[in-house]
């Protein structure tokens, strides 16, 4: 039995008020554990503790220095892989062939890519002339914002917590954490390799809990925090918006998506096919930049649907340690019973069901698990509930398209804009098409691939603000200008 406590001020701690809440494997609906339930005193002494480092010798220290020690955690996280990995796999139930090769590598990379940026981003200068005839000097200085608020989410638990933490903490800022109550595993895990590098106490806080009246609120509407960071559904980040307006504290919002695929005939079948899986069914559907709405050109559409099917119906579903399993479960039972939901209504909607819609059979030691088949639906009209609301499963709807306005038309016709995938060899179209997408990401020929130097973000309600690279020092310090009379 695990025990997950907050992380405040390097050190763990439990709550004062004694509640805890469970944690539970989604592969078989195990208990591994209890968690403790931040209240305000917990998420007080974990912002104070921030807010202190930043006038201690984490505020002192610089830019190499900080550096230096940022390499050091990222070469601790993949000394620890296997931990981080097993404890990673337990919260979500992902395959290992899966959260090897992206969770893992990719949250220790986010430490080390950041402190790369941080060392070598330029600030403006200008020489003003003024009526005197000597002038003045105008430069640029960046300076951490302060103790910044990290909602992470629990589909990626470790990368997008440290997709945060890493660039907040090159800036020179501090942290608090409050990693969904699904997934506390490895960001309760990370505050033991900070200790292990020499990170000041203080500088990275971890509190565990929910959100409304627990430490999700606690946290947004602490008078202390400067900014906010939060990738989760939109209703979520409209609640979080509302709760930084008090202060005037500043946000950056990574939200939902219904994200299209759109699959020209001209297309190399084959790449289409393959990327187009990995978009829908990647981590059981739980990606937020997932594909759930496919538009095949309709010449090569009958073909495209078949394909899709038959590879669709050879993935492997499993315990995440079996080298073969290529799909784990959903992440709780909660999810389950919404997603499901979501399979009924496409019946109810006049879907033709291509393949799945409904529960796989997986034996007995994980029946009580979080488990759903991949499912692929066809004939559902334009406006059906199932084509514009986020499901967050393994599961799309493909329909045919005529022309290039129509399938733009199709794709844009969503309050969301997070990302899109386009399959063409035609160069010329492939710009052509993704210029007049509403999207804050456009992948052409590809999914998923990450160049973490770019800007990244959504546009309507799939985000404010974008981070990556230069982008995330915008979010994550302040800029001001000093002007020196010459």
């Amino acid at each position: 039995m695990k025990e997950f406590k907050h992380f405040i001020n390097g050190e763990y701690v439990g709550s004062a008020s004694g509640r805890t809440f469970e944690n539970r494997c989604p592969l078989d609906n195990n208990l591994i554990g209890q968690v403790h339930e931040a209240g305000q005193k917990e998420v007080d002494a974990a912002v104070k503790a921030a807010r202190a480092a930043m006038k201690g010798p984490w505020g002192k220290m610089t830019v190499t220095e900080r550096v230096e020690m940022l390499n050091k955690v990222a070469d601790r996280i993949n000394e620890r892989f296997d931990e981080f990995l097993q404890a990673e796999c337990l919260d979500t139930g992902k395959p290992y062939s899966i959260a090897r090769h992206i969770d893992i590598p990719r949250g220790a990379a986010n430490f080390r890519i950041f402190a790369d940026v941080i060392k070598s981003v330029p600030t403006e200068s200008f020489k003003l002339d003024t009526p005197d005839g000597l002038g003045a000097l105008n430069f640029g200085v960046r300076k951490p914002k302060g103790v910044i608020a990290v909602i992470s989410p629990w589909n990626l638990p470790l990368l997008l917590m440290t997709w945060k933490v890493g660039p907040a903490l090159a800036c020179g800022n501090a942290v608090v954490v409050k990693p969904s109550e699904e997934t506390p595993a490895t960001t309760t895990l990370l505050g033991e390799v900070m200790n292990e590098c020499g990170v000041p106490a203080g500088v990275f806080n971890v509190v565990h809990g929910f959100g409304p009246d627990s430490a999700g609120e606690f946290l947004t509407t602490h008078p202390d925090i400067d900014a906010i960071t939060f990738t989760g559904e939109t209703r979520t980040g409209e609640a979080i918006m509302k709760a930084a307006a008090v202060g005037l504290r500043d946000i950056s919002l990574e939200c939902g998506g219904k994200n299209p695929g759109i699959v020209f005939a001209d297309c190399d079948l084959d790449k289409a096919i393959e990327g187009t899986m990995r978009s829908v069914f990647a981590n059981c559907g739980q990606v937020c930049l997932g594909t759930e709405r496919v538009y095949v050109e309709r010449p090569i559409y009958e073909t495209f649907v078949k394909r899709l099917a038959e590879t669709a119906s050879n993935l492997r579903l499993g315990r995440s340690e079996d080298p073969e399993v290529n799909m784990g479960s959903l992440i709780s039972q909660e999810h389950k019973e919404k997603v499901l939901s979501y399979y009924q209504l496409a019946r109810e909607e006049g879907a033709t069901v291509v393949l799945g819609g409904g529960v796989p059979d997986v034996g007995e030691e994980m029946k009580a698990g979080a488990w759903v088949e991949p499912t692929i639906w066809t004939d559902l009209p334009d406006d059906a509930r199932v084509v514009n609301e986020e499901i967050f499963g393994p599961c799309c709807h493909i329909r045919p398209f005529d022309s290039e306005d129509e399938v733009i038309e199709l794709a844009n016709n969503t309050e969301y804009g997070l990302a899109a995938a386009v399959w063409t060899e035609n160069t010329s179209r492939a710009v052509r098409v993704s210029e007049q997408l509403d999207v804050g990401l456009v992948w052409v020929n590809s999914w998923f691939l990450r160049d973490l130097r770019t800007a990244f973000g959504g546009a309507k309600q799939s985000g404010i603000g974008r981070e990556g690279g230069v982008h995330s020092l915008e979010f994550y310090t302040e800029l001001s200008n000093v002007c020196v009379k010459l």
